[in-house]
């Protein structure tokens, strides 16, 4: 009885049934999710293909090509106007409220009990998975209390990794022009430069290290993608298979990095212990690793203080700093490349930039690369300019009984996703004169007529303050790219330093033949997908500094 029952069940198992039941439980599995998902009330407007079943189904079908489109359609009609407005978002997420610039201020200034940005990046980039349970918030803290006070003594090193990588890079040949990949150059630059403040020389020049933390962060990128597409029913069961890449690629960063972190770990207890006099006059070198075992220390976390969690630890720190900054490197060059010869953007910059280097001595210096006003601006304003992402200011609503918005009433219920519109605010020709133009000295004119004018000609102490944040590192409702308010990125002023660097050794050093046109992307959802293939020509100047 029971070999007739297997039997028949078996013969009922056709590709065509079973195929079928894939479909329906899958099916089934994105309904639930969507009950599960926060419900706003109909104040809020909508862009999209709709809000019913088959609305829904359609905005699924076409997120990955026309959310850049939506939130485009949505800033015009409403964001202007003042009003925010709900974009459909990935299959397994929520709807997203774009709240409006004059809203800025009351999204960014609640409490994170009640909007979140730890738990919007979690949901967004899956940290249960994708870095093994271990969140962000460890590394930012850490940041936040030692970079900025010990970014004049870091400026050597990474000044020596700046050379170093763009050298080995872009190689010596004063003869020939050599045709290469730009992207593929700014990563032989940048996660050298960054690993010089993470893990310290000589594991920020091993190749084999470096490319394990790059391979981390292309998988975070794609991964994300990948289980956004997902119900998250399904998640438990995709997702580990998913992320083994993640970890391969940091246990090949681990092993190379564990002896670095065992031996730190162990100098640095032994000189807290106060009982070793052969550590009495040693100090530690300064970088992410001894921020994070000093940090642990300081706090009596114990957990924090083992090898592999201290090597999970920098992950995040990889992930964010690497590819936002190659990004931002590659898009630079490529509008500075891609602007009209005449304006003499590279020129004047190799001028600036050769003038300060040589009254710091050959060796820069925080107050040297503060008086960058022209290379400061054309990087402020590529960032303005090219994107790489719709959004990176998000909170997730938290409060259980939600939050509900003093301006236009409307309501966000617990687990809304609320969101800046990075790309709209920075081409709004209401903000800025000629948006779609790359100006390079957009935001360097003023500071530099302000300069020019004699002390007591220069305003009170508000226009003074005024001009400074003109600089690159200074964010506003109108300037979004390191976000804004007290979540905005703390690692934005090493990246204004390394930028500078990079883009002064390069142009003392090589000719850059121009670009015809500047190379477009593609928008992947909510992300622009830079034109990876763009070759550029370069050769090795005779006379370099």
């Amino acid at each position: 009885m029971v070999t007739g029952l297997s039997s028949l069940l078996v013969e009922s198992l056709t590709p065509g049934r079973i195929v079928a039941a894939v479909f329906l439980f899958t099916l089934s599995s994105f309904i639930v999710d969507f009950t599960w998902k926060p419900r706003y009330n109909n104040s809020l407007p909508r862009v999209g293909c709709g809000n019913g079943l088959l609305g829904t189904l359609q905005n699924w079908f076409y997120f990955v090509t026309r959310y850049h489109c939506w939130v485009s359609e949505g800033y015009e009609k409403y964001s202007k106007d003042g009003r925010a407005f709900l974009v459909p978002s990935a299959p397994s997420r929520p709807q997203e409220i774009v709240v409006p610039r004059p809203q800025t201020s009351w999204m960014l200034e609640l409490p994170d009990r009640v909007l979140s940005t730890k738990e919007a990046h979690r949901d967004a980039l899956h940290n249960d998975y994708q870095f093994f349970g271990v969140d962000d918030q460890f590394p930012i803290q850490t940041i936040h209390k030692h970079l900025a006070r010990n970014i004049a003594g870091l400026i050597p090193g990474v000044q020596e990794e700046v050379h170093g990588a763009i050298d080995a890079t872009f190689g010596h040949d004063t003869e020939n022009w050599k045709s290469l990949s730009l992207w593929e150059a700014w990563l032989g630059i940048v996660p050298r430069v960054t690993n010089r403040i993470v893990v310290g020389a000589p594991l920020c020049r091993n190749e084999e290290f470096l490319s394990a933390q790059v391979a981390f962060a292309d998988d975070v990128v794609r991964n994300s993608f990948i289980l956004d597409m997902f119900p998250r029913i399904f998640r438990p069961l995709v997702a580990p298979f998913v992320v083994l890449p993640n970890w391969w690629h940091w246990r090949k960063s681990y092993l190379l990095a564990k002896p670095v972190i065992e031996q730190r770990l162990s100098d640095m207890t032994r000189k807290a212990s106060g009982t070793d006099a052969a550590y009495d006059d040693w100090q530690p070198p300064e970088d992410m690793i001894t921020w994070l075992i000093r940090k642990a220390q300081a706090d009596n976390l114990g957990a924090e203080l083992n090898v592999e969690m201290l090597s999970k630890r920098l992950l995040p720190v990889e992930f964010a700093a690497i590819h936002t900054t190659v990004i931002t490197g590659f898009n630079l060059l490529l509008d500075l490349l891609a602007s009209d010869p005449a304006l003499g953007y590279l020129d004047t910059i190799r001028e600036e930039t050769a003038r300060v280097f040589a009254e710091e001595n050959g060796a820069w210096t925080k107050q040297g690369l503060a008086r960058l006003h022209r290379t400061d601006s054309a990087i402020k304003e590529s960032m303005r300019f090219s994107h790489f992402s719709r959004a990176l200011t998000q909170r997730k609503v938290v409060a259980p009984g939600g939050v509900t918005n003093p301006a236009e009433g409307w309501h966000a219920p617990y687990g809304a996703l609320l969101m800046l519109d990075l790309a709209g605010t920075h081409r709004d020709p209401a903000l800025y004169d000629e948006p779609d133009r790359y100006d390079a000295w957009r935001f360097s004119r003023e500071k530099e007529a302000y300069e020019a004018k004699a002390a007591g000609e220069r305003g009170d102490a508000e226009e003074a303050m005024r001009i400074m944040r003109l600089g690159m590192v200074t964010t506003s409702p109108e300037y979004l790219p390191f976000s804004h308010g007290r979540h905005a990125c703390p690692g934005r002023f090493f990246v204004a330093h390394e930028l500078k660097m990079v883009l002064a050794y390069l142009l003392h050093n090589y000719d850059i033949k121009p670009l015809a046109e500047k190379p477009e992307g593609m928008w992947l959802g909510s992300n622009l997908i830079p034109a990876v293939q763009t070759k550029i020509e370069i050769r090795r100047r005779k006379e370099t500094v």
